[in-house]
């Protein structure tokens, strides 16, 4: 699977005419996979890396060692005073409360982050890569135009286990394939928040089996619930003659 996906990422490139990445780098394995692909498909010189924090982030060390592993740039650029601006615009109008503002102030970091991966992109004249896999996309767990978006995906059909076989080909540092999962945002793990592992999900994904029948409609309705990220926007479609 290496070479294909490396052959894929050179192929694309060269079809836009674009020779330059950027992607941001959380620390966690997706991420850190996809500045390997990108830097065996178009070099190290050509990848740009962005940290982008939301205050202090206690695994930020782990962004920088994939940055050192790969001998790529990155810039970091901490997003919380842009974060805390926006939030606090928004309450004035609406007030500040947590039951009507939750969604609200989970969702802004991750399209904050985004706009600052398109800016770099700008800047640059390069693509953004998505880094999302097919785990995370199949039950919805990501932001509509947060870390949702992107110009590529090299992930989204690969399940978490497959990410973190494909880790191991690249021979990317142990301690960040076998690192827990997480946004970085909410202190808490993936699978504390999905409230099934994704040795579960992967499993249903692939073979259609869960065993546990609750965890199974679960996944089913989080799957039916966010087919709006994965899909095209729906158009209405104005019929000749009318």
């Amino acid at each position: 699977m290496k070479n294909e996906i490396i052959n894929w990422t050179r192929n694309y490139f060269a079809k836009t005419g674009i020779n330059k990445a950027v992607i941001g780098l959380s620390g966690g394995i997706d991420s850190s996979l996809c500045a390997a692909i990108l830097k065996e498909a178009l070099g190290s010189e050509n990848v740009i890396g962005v940290l982008l924090p939301k205050g202090s982030q206690h695994d930020i060390n782990c962004a920088y060692q994939i940055r050192d592993f790969l001998g790529i740039n990155a810039y970091e650029v901490n997003i919380k005073d842009i974060v805390d601006n926006i939030s606090n615009s928004v309450s004035l109008v609406i007030g500040d409360d947590p039951n009507n503002t939750e969604a609200f102030r989970i969702n802004t970091p991750p399209r904050v982050r985004m706009t600052i991966l398109y800016g770099f992109a700008a800047l640059n004249q390069a693509l953004v890569c998505n880094t999302c896999n097919l785990s995370e996309d199949y039950v919805g767990y990501s932001t509509k135009y947060g870390d949702s978006a992107g110009d590529f995906s090299l992930l989204a059909n690969l399940t978490k286990t497959e990410v973190k076989a494909l880790a191991r080909e690249f021979m990317l540092p142990n301690e960040l394939i076998e690192k827990t999962p997480e946004d970085g945002l909410s202190g808490k793990s993936d699978e504390d928040k999905l409230g099934f592992t994704y040795d579960t999900l992967d499993q249903y994904i692939r073979t259609g089996i869960c065993y546990d029948l609750k965890i199974k409609e679960k996944i089913e309705r989080m799957h039916k619930a966010n087919m709006h990220k994965i899909t095209l926007m729906p158009r209405f479609e104005l019929k000749e003659g009318k």
